[in-house]
Protein backbone atom coordinates (compact mmCIF):
# COMPACT_ATOMS: atom_id res chain seq x y z
CA UNK A 1 0.00 0.00 0.00
CA UNK A 2 1.23 3.29 -1.12
CA UNK A 3 2.13 5.75 1.92
CA UNK A 4 1.41 3.34 4.59
CA UNK A 5 3.58 4.75 6.81
CA UNK A 6 1.62 7.81 6.60
CA UNK A 7 -1.24 5.91 7.49
CA UNK A 8 0.00 4.18 10.09
CA UNK A 9 0.96 7.71 12.07
CA UNK A 10 -2.19 8.70 11.58
CA UNK A 11 -3.56 6.07 13.11
CA UNK A 12 -1.65 6.65 15.88
CA UNK A 13 -2.35 10.40 16.19
CA UNK A 14 -6.45 8.67 16.31
CA UNK A 15 -4.93 6.50 18.96
CA UNK A 16 -3.68 9.28 21.07
CA UNK A 17 -6.71 11.39 19.97
CA UNK A 18 -9.51 8.25 21.70
CA UNK A 19 -7.22 8.06 24.65
CA UNK A 20 -7.59 11.84 25.31
CA UNK A 21 -10.86 11.39 24.92
CA UNK A 22 -11.64 8.78 27.16
CA UNK A 23 -9.58 10.28 29.64
CA UNK A 24 -11.43 13.38 29.12
CA UNK A 25 -14.86 11.54 29.44
CA UNK A 26 -13.26 9.74 32.59
CA UNK A 27 -12.29 12.92 34.68
CA UNK A 28 -15.16 15.84 33.23
CA UNK A 29 -18.56 14.73 32.68
CA UNK A 30 -18.41 10.56 33.56
CA UNK A 31 -18.62 11.06 37.13
CA UNK A 32 -21.74 13.32 36.39
CA UNK A 33 -23.78 10.76 34.46
CA UNK A 34 -24.56 7.62 34.43
CA UNK A 35 -21.85 5.48 32.18
CA UNK A 36 -24.43 4.56 29.50
CA UNK A 37 -24.85 8.33 28.79
CA UNK A 38 -20.88 9.15 29.55
CA UNK A 39 -20.07 5.90 26.79
CA UNK A 40 -22.26 7.56 24.47
CA UNK A 41 -21.31 11.26 24.42
CA UNK A 42 -17.71 10.18 24.28
CA UNK A 43 -18.38 8.20 20.75
CA UNK A 44 -19.41 10.89 19.45
CA UNK A 45 -17.02 13.04 20.89
CA UNK A 46 -14.51 10.25 19.39
CA UNK A 47 -16.66 10.45 15.33
CA UNK A 48 -15.62 14.37 15.96
CA UNK A 49 -12.20 14.41 16.88
CA UNK A 50 -10.85 11.37 14.75
CA UNK A 51 -12.93 12.84 11.82
CA UNK A 52 -10.26 15.80 12.49
CA UNK A 53 -7.36 14.03 12.43
CA UNK A 54 -8.18 11.67 9.33
CA UNK A 55 -8.85 14.60 7.38
CA UNK A 56 -5.48 16.10 8.10
CA UNK A 57 -3.87 13.37 7.22
CA UNK A 58 -5.84 12.54 4.21
CA UNK A 59 -6.12 15.73 2.87
CA UNK A 60 -2.06 15.43 2.55
CA UNK A 61 -1.59 11.68 1.33
CA UNK A 62 -5.44 10.96 -0.21
CA UNK A 63 -5.50 7.67 -1.09
CA UNK A 64 -5.10 6.56 -4.48
CA UNK A 65 -8.23 4.89 -5.59
CA UNK A 66 -11.90 3.71 -3.72
CA UNK A 67 -9.77 0.03 -3.25
CA UNK A 68 -6.95 1.79 -1.53
CA UNK A 69 -9.24 4.14 0.42
CA UNK A 70 -11.35 0.91 1.65
CA UNK A 71 -7.82 -0.50 2.41
CA UNK A 72 -6.78 2.00 4.93
CA UNK A 73 -10.19 2.06 6.60
CA UNK A 74 -9.58 -1.58 7.05
CA UNK A 75 -6.03 -0.77 8.14
CA UNK A 76 -7.48 1.26 10.73
CA UNK A 77 -10.19 -0.34 12.31
CA UNK A 78 -8.07 -3.31 11.95
CA UNK A 79 -5.70 -2.02 14.36
CA UNK A 80 -8.32 -0.67 16.51
CA UNK A 81 -10.10 -3.57 17.24
CA UNK A 82 -6.53 -5.28 17.91
CA UNK A 83 -5.33 -2.47 20.20
CA UNK A 84 -8.78 -2.88 22.32
CA UNK A 85 -8.79 -6.45 22.75
CA UNK A 86 -5.43 -7.09 22.96
CA UNK A 87 -4.24 -4.03 25.11
CA UNK A 88 -7.39 -3.72 27.81
CA UNK A 89 -7.65 -7.81 28.27
CA UNK A 90 -3.49 -8.26 28.71
CA UNK A 91 -2.50 -4.89 30.19
CA UNK A 92 -6.23 -3.17 31.20
CA UNK A 93 -7.02 -6.95 32.79
CA UNK A 94 -10.91 -6.62 31.46
CA UNK A 95 -12.55 -9.62 30.21
CA UNK A 96 -12.98 -10.67 26.95
CA UNK A 97 -16.83 -10.73 27.73
CA UNK A 98 -16.41 -7.16 29.37
CA UNK A 99 -14.82 -6.14 26.00
CA UNK A 100 -17.46 -7.69 23.73
CA UNK A 101 -19.91 -5.75 25.79
CA UNK A 102 -19.06 -2.55 24.40
CA UNK A 103 -20.59 -4.10 20.67
CA UNK A 104 -24.14 -4.42 22.21
CA UNK A 105 -25.91 -1.46 19.92
CA UNK A 106 -28.90 -3.07 21.73
CA UNK A 107 -27.78 -2.03 25.46
CA UNK A 108 -27.02 1.62 24.23
CA UNK A 109 -23.30 0.59 23.09
CA UNK A 110 -22.14 3.10 20.21
CA UNK A 111 -18.65 1.81 19.92
CA UNK A 112 -19.52 -0.33 16.79
CA UNK A 113 -20.19 3.30 15.40
CA UNK A 114 -16.55 4.67 15.98
CA UNK A 115 -15.46 1.40 13.69
CA UNK A 116 -17.71 1.69 11.61
CA UNK A 117 -16.48 5.56 10.80
CA UNK A 118 -13.06 4.28 10.70
CA UNK A 119 -13.63 2.15 8.05
CA UNK A 120 -15.96 4.45 5.54
CA UNK A 121 -14.06 7.85 6.51
CA UNK A 122 -10.89 7.66 4.18
CA UNK A 123 -13.64 6.23 1.21
CA UNK A 124 -15.78 9.31 2.48
CA UNK A 125 -12.89 11.97 2.48
CA UNK A 126 -11.12 10.92 -0.70
CA UNK A 127 -14.61 11.71 -2.30
CA UNK A 128 -14.73 15.27 -0.22
CA UNK A 129 -11.12 16.29 -0.80
CA UNK A 130 -9.94 17.77 -3.73
CA UNK A 131 -7.47 15.53 -5.82
CA UNK A 132 -3.88 15.97 -5.41
CA UNK A 133 -3.87 18.14 -2.14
Amino acid sequence: MRNLGHYLQAWLAMLAVAVGNGVLREVSYGPLTDDSTAQQLSTVTAIALLGLVMWFFLRRRPPASGAAALGVGLLWMGLTVAFEFLFFHYVGGHSWSALLANYDLAAGRLWLLVLLWLLLAPSLFRRWLPAGR
